[in-house]
């Protein structure tokens, strides 16, 4: 009798990353945290934010911040079109769940991940922020940039901006 060897991925152990791209980068996020997917509509502006806040929409009745990360990641501008998206996420800041939106050039897919797959980000010196980038997967030809949406902004600008966009509800 021949015995079979199959290789049998503990299912328990894998994650689950939304890709998206920003130019020719592949960015992942963890699916968990996508609340919708929606296509690019202008937001209602609001002065004196950030640049990379490029204003506000209405989500199921709460205002939400909608951030584009290539402004936020430095990157140069581009034109938004009809594969331009936002993908609304539930951030979580000192124990307070807010949803906020992202605009990328558009999504790619769903891919699984497993804990031993995740490569620790490079080191890149001080004075760049990688806070938010907890780790690279490579795959295929490309390398995906996982992003924590949590450390995506920082405390104390997102805690001023939703303050500041409460009293607009």
């Amino acid at each position: 009798m021949a015995l079979i060897e199959e290789n049998h991925e503990d299912n328990s152990q894998l994650k689950q990353f939304l890709t998206f791209r920003i130019g020719e980068d592949i960015y992942g996020l963890d699916i968990l945290r996508v609340r919708e997917i929606r296509g690019w509509n202008k937001p209602r502006e609001i002065p004196n934010l950030p640049a990379y806040i490029k204003g506000v929409i209405d989500f199921r009745g709460g205002i939400v911040p909608i951030i584009d990360l290539r402004l936020r990641f430095n990157l140069a501008k581009a034109n938004y079109d009809k594969e331009t998206v936002v993908i609304l996420v539930s951030v979580t800041q000192s124990d307070r769940e807010t949803i906020m939106g992202i605009v990328v050039d558009r999504v790619a897919d769903v891919m699984d991940v497993s804990a031993s797959d995740i490569k620790a980000r490079p080191n890149l010196g001080t004075k760049l922020d990688t806070r938010y980038l907890p780790g690279i997967v490579n795959r295929k030809d490309d390398m995906v940039l996982l992003v924590d949406v949590d450390k995506l902004l920082d405390p104390e600008t997102f805690g001023r901006v939703v303050e500041e966009l409460q009293d607009y509800e």
